[in-house]
């Protein structure tokens, strides 16, 4: 499985997108993500996107949406 902070096992550049969909193995979320490139980019941040299903990074506003096993 390729982690959303990655393509193809490469990793992505920070903050590059504004929206993530994101799944259990992400959890605890952070922002920016592991997978991704940490140069040039904000502090990282833990996002408590399980309350929700929903969250955004203070710093880059990038939004982040839980996806639950079983959703459609």
């Amino acid at each position: 499985m390729i982690h959303p902070g990655e393509i193809d096992g490469t990793p992505l550049q920070p903050n590059a997108r504004d929206h993530y969909e994101v799944g259990e193995a992400d959890l605890p979320l952070s922002c920016p993500m592991s997978g991704m490139s940490l140069w040039n980019s904000h502090p990282r941040v833990f996002l408590p996107v399980e309350q929700t299903g929903q969250a955004m990074c203070p710093y880059c506003g990038a939004s982040f949406t839980l996806a639950r096993r079983g959703a459609t």
